[in-house]
């Protein structure tokens, strides 16, 4: 049975151990742990089961975190000043009596005597400074001393519980300066973690602030009605002004504009646009006041899709994201074990006093905490995830994210992901004292009624070399061989080699070329009248500007071998292999070729790639370790079964993947190495007496700075 998703918002989910703790109380309800998804990054948590609301919500607040039911973005609870500011207001009050108490304590009593070493026993504290630090310790415990509590009740250690345990065990040895200091920098680094996430989920939102609110719609009286984008219907025209950008998608149906579509697919050149071309949400139309007709609803927009897709992304944990999960339930408990084992044995073994063994305990429960660990890795990949939106690569999870990183080979299809996927005009060659002018004219003037993409092809060409034409006529299609007309009151014909042999015949210039252009892959196109063949027309699938560059930059990015897989025959195949420089190619494949193709090339070369754009490319995808769909020009298929899609259709974004997935691991990597590093460091200190508790609460909040602000880098294109 399908279970409906209902979705809350968590106040307070800002770390993994608040996850943890959701965990341990929801999944006893739930009686399934695939009916709960955590989505850290916006603070969201999504439940499919049949439990009610109500029991949802009690079992939250037993953690200490609320729980609030809301269906969309813009029903998202609005947050106070408190919720917004509290544990900064709280965190300054605690390093404020902080810092005035070790003032009027060194002030009265030395110096020196703040930082006195634990082994001299309690200090006498004068009651202006005892006030002050117990101000200190209260309001830097006032946020995650419930947290604690709760952990505690559970029987579940958290970093909550082991800062209070260690604020209470320095208290308990007269270090109140310590407790202070602990308490104080713990609510910083509270305070910290909430601004990582709230950066990264700015990251995210951002996006969705680049559609306007309202649209302009023509109604029934041909005037235009402001509407909000959620009113505005399938096949409504909409008006949109120079300098505003397109609140849906659509198609173009009157203007002539250029649109900067970087903001969605990061092209960084404005593209021209004109009746029937596509518009996306979000995109800025720069030049002309232009109309277009809708064609899907505000909440199915491109824009929207990367939105939805970015934020479901979330929800698919990497392989490090699980690890460092695992690491973490095994790590807490076990450093709670030694840290009562540093209490206990010193003074046995080597004869430490029971207070210098207990603060080296307390230093380290501080260290135990894997929240510099655990963070790590999930702020890498939110940042990860919202830069390749940005630049216009749609990553449908984190572990699509890392996986391009390991690929040593890529395949990709021939037909709109090599090539255009659209016939253009390659060669014009004149024949018996004709111009290129000449035979352009007449072969756009014969097809110019026609639909056929050859005909369209050729009239594109004579469009853009700002060529005269005028339709021919008495215009008469020549079936399966090409048409005729009658241009400046003379009979010419347009049509294949074949057709040249029934109406003149073919001289030797005109032979010899045909047979160039037909072994290089190009349908050829001739041009004649009664008497002689006026020229010679070459037509191919054109391969885009950028492909032998890419396909060298994507060597460069670490793939060892480029494939070319394809359905079209052997020479067109070996010609284009030519051109763009690929290592191998397979010719003539069906769908299911191309599927074996692939277990055959991950078989030779190991983790492989597929780039495709076609129905026909999608089995060869799913069998890929990661598919990447060409998703402007694509089906829909293919960017549905791709794990990534390109959706400004651009080549170039395939290197720049590679790079990407490359740097993002290795920032992973680097964060694993900082939070254990930092920590085995402060252990060493620990047990060798010099470690202090403000040294080990700093080491871990810096670890946790480090890792956070190194993720966030990410973010960077």
């Amino acid at each position: 049975m399908h279970l409906a998703a209902r979705e809350y918002k968590i106040a307070g989910l800002d770390c993994a151990n608040e996850v943890s703790a959701l965990k341990r109380v929801l999944d006893p309800l739930t009686k399934s742990e695939d009916a709960l998804q955590f989505d850290l990054i916006q603070g969201k948590l999504t439940v499919m089961s049949t439990v009610e609301d109500e029991a949802i919500e009690r079992a939250v607040r037993s953690t200490g975190m609320t729980a609030i039911r809301w269906s969309n973005k813009e029903d998202e609870p609005a947050t106070g000043f408190w919720q917004r500011h509290g544990n900064s207001l709280i965190a300054g009050l605690s390093g404020s009596a902080c810092a005035s108490g070790a003032i009027y304590h060194g002030a009265a009593e030395g110096w020196r005597s703040i930082l006195e070493p634990v082994s001299t026993g309690p200090i006498p504290y004068p009651p202006v400074t005892a006030a002050l630090y117990l101000a200190a310790i209260v309001s830097g415990a006032y946020f995650f001393a419930p947290r604690a509590w709760f952990a505690l009740r559970a029987m579940r250690p958290d970093m909550n519980l082991l800062v209070l345990v260690a604020a209470l065990g320095a208290l308990a040895l007269g270090e109140w300066f310590e407790a202070a200091v602990v308490c104080f920098l713990f609510a910083v680094s509270l305070r910290l973690e909430q601004w990582s996430v709230g950066r990264a989920r700015s990251a995210i939102t951002a996006l969705m602030d680049l559609t306007p609110p309202v649209a302009s719609v023509r109604n029934a009286r041909g005037e235009y009605d402001e509407k909000s984008v959620d009113q505005v219907n399938v096949a409504d025209i909409v008006r949109v002004r120079p300098g505003d950008r397109m609140p849906v998608d659509g198609v173009m149906t009157s203007g002539r504009t250029t649109v900067n579509q970087a903001p969605l697919t990061g092209e960084s050149i404005p593209v021209e646009k004109t009746n029937g071309d596509e518009v996306f949400a979000g995109t800025i139309n720069l030049d002309g006041a232009i109309e277009f007709q809708c064609t899907k609803p505000a909440s199915d927009s491109s824009l929207a899709r990367i939105v939805r897709m970015v934020e479901d992304a979330q929800s698919r944990r990497t392989e490090a994201e699980q690890w460092v999960e695992r690491f973490a339930r095994v790590y807490t408990p076990t450093m709670m074990a030694i840290g009562v084992a540093i209490a206990i044995l010193p003074p046995i073994i080597i004869g430490w006093t029971f207070r210098e063994s207990v603060y080296a305990a307390l230093v380290m429960l501080l260290i135990a905490c894997p929240c510099a660990l655990v963070i790590s890795t999930p702020v890498t990949i939110v940042a990860g995830l919202a830069a390749a939106a940005r630049r216009g690569v749609l990553i449908k999870g984190g572990a699509y994210l890392e996986a391009p990183a390991r690929l040593k080979c890529m395949a990709f299809d021939k037909t709109g992901t090599l090539t255009r996927g659209m016939p253009s005009v390659q060669s014009v060659v004149p024949l018996d004292n004709h111009s290129d002018d000449d035979v352009l004219s007449v072969a756009a003037a014969i097809e110019s009624s026609s639909t056929h993409p050859l005909a369209q092809a050729i009239t594109a060409c004579a469009n853009e070399r700002g060529i005269d034409y005028q339709p021919a006529e008495s215009h008469r299609a020549l079936e399966g061989m090409g048409a005729e007309g009658v241009v400046n009151d003379k009979t010419f014909w347009l049509g294949s080699h074949r057709l040249v042999h029934e109406k003149t015949p073919c001289n030797e210039a005109a032979e010899a070329c045909a047979a160039e252009f037909e072994a290089a892959g190009q349908t050829v196109v001739m041009l004649g009248n009664d008497d002689h063949v006026c020229g010679l027309l070459s037509v191919a699938d054109a391969t885009r500007d950028e492909t032998s560059d890419v396909l060298t930059d994507v060597r460069s990015a670490g793939i060892d071998w480029c494939v070319m897989l394809t359905g079209d025959n052997e020479g067109t195949a070996q010609a284009l292999a030519k051109i763009t420089g690929v290592d191998e190619y397979q010719a003539g494949l069906l769908p299911e070729d191309k599927l074996n193709a692939i277990a055959d090339l991950r078989a030779r070369y190991g983790p492989i790639g597929m780039v495709g754009d076609g129905i026909n490319d999608t089995p060869a995808m799913a069998a890929a370790d990661v598919a990447i769909a060409m998703g402007a020009a694509g089906s829909d298929a293919a960017v549905e079964t791709a794990d990534i899609a390109l959706m400004g259709d651009d080549l170039s974004a395939v290197p720049w993947l590679l790079r990407h997935s490359r740097r993002v691991l290795r920032i992973i990597k680097q964060n694993v190495a900082i939070a254990l590093g930092l920590k085995i460091a402060v252990f060493v200190l620990a047990l060798s007496g010099y470690a202090t508790l403000w040294m080990a609460i700093a080491g871990d909040m810096g670890a946790s700075l480090i890792v956070i602000f190194n993720g966030l880098r990410a973010l960077q294109r």
